[in-house]
């Protein structure tokens, strides 16, 4: 019975490294992907999005990750205000045009 067990053990543990294994060549290839498409010109670079929609955000920005959506790339930048309120900024990552702003 204890056998059984740790077996049991052992293959749910080497499950979960596998699954998070995965998880991270996901994120890996996710980020190669975005990569390739700023040096195709798809996509601007973080800093020039950034430079230009700055001054049109509710707060500091104090998270960025970019993703792509029905075709278009998106940076989205977690915003926090002077109130401690956060919302998410979805800015066209090809044009440096805010999309949409969402309170969280």
């Amino acid at each position: 019975m204890r056998r059984r067990l740790t077996l049991s053990a052992l293959m749910l543990i080497g499950a979960a490294f596998a699954a998070s294994g995965a998880h991270a060549d996901d994120k890996r290839r996710d980020q190669d992907t975005a990569r390739e498409a700023v040096e195709r010109g798809e996509v601007k670079p973080l800093a020039e999005v950034l430079a230009a929609v700055r001054s049109k955000l509710p707060g500091d920005v104090v998270g960025v990750k970019i993703e792509k959506k029905r075709s278009r790339w998106y940076y989205e930048f977690r915003v926090a205000d002077a109130k401690g309120r956060l919302f998410e900024v979805y800015v066209d990552a090809q044009t440096a045009t805010i999309d949409r702003v969402e309170e969280k």
